[in-house]
């Protein structure tokens, strides 16, 4: 069984997001009110969401070309450069799921309780070897792509990383990224830098996973 650096197997957790894990194409939010505010292609946005599914993971979605591209990050990104988070891409999401916070129904794919944990800005600081910008787009299709979160929680600079780890007869895992935090003035180094999910309150709202559950529940009554 292929282990990969951030944690987890690389079979398992790729698997997992090639069936989505709570897909768009099955869990969609409700459509935006009237009058809200429409992005542009100098404002994007990108939000992570912890999602108390089969199994708990972090989602981690950044505005691409229209829609938000999405890792499944099973132990969640950190502030800790010393951390290389496994990041499995799932499918893209319509832009207004950033927005979701809730219970998905039992009979849905993705089933579980989703909190809005971190939620913000970015942008793309990828560069060719000449110093050139690369589009965000294209250096994502290349497999190396920096970036600097303005966040409620995270700031500063990361990078996904694509790679793939082979057996020793050659053949290819599925497609797998690192998600790691650059040594800059944001980092930390003397805690954890992921919260426990459990405990950890949404930037939306400040609730907990069991408290929007719980919500959830009372709602229905």
């Amino acid at each position: 069984m292929r282990r990969a650096p951030g944690g987890g197997t690389v079979e398992t957790w790729a698997v997992r997001g090639s069936r989505g894990l709570g897909r768009a194409g099955v869990h969609r939010p409700a459509a935006p009110a009237e009058g809200s505010v429409v992005d542009s292609e100098s404002t994007r946005r990108f939000v992570v969401q912890i999602h108390d599914a089969r199994r708990m993971h972090f989602d981690f979605r950044l505005e691409v070309d229209g829609v938000l591209k999405s890792w499944a990050v099973p132990r969640g990104p950190s502030d800790n450069p010393s951390d290389k988070r496994l990041a499995v891409p799932t499918e893209d999401y319509p832009l207004t799921y950033r927005e979701f916070e809730g219970v998905i129904p039992r009979d849905e794919q993705g089933s579980g309780t989703v909190i809005v944990w971190d939620q913000g800005t970015y942008s793309p600081t990828s560069h060719d070897l000449a110093g050139a910008p690369v589009p965000f787009a294209e250096s994502l299709e290349r497999g190396h792509a920096t970036f600097r979160l303005d966040g409620t929680k995270l700031h500063g600079e990361f990078a996904l990383t694509r790679f793939h780890v082979d057996d020793e007869d050659g053949a290819r895992s599925p497609e797998a990224w690192l998600l790691i935090k650059a040594n800059d003035r944001q980092a930390v180094h003397d805690r954890p830098g992921t919260p426990d999910p459990y405990h950890a309150r949404s930037a939306r709202t400040g609730r907990t996973l069991h408290q929007v559950a719980v919500a959830e529940r009372e709602k229905a009554h």
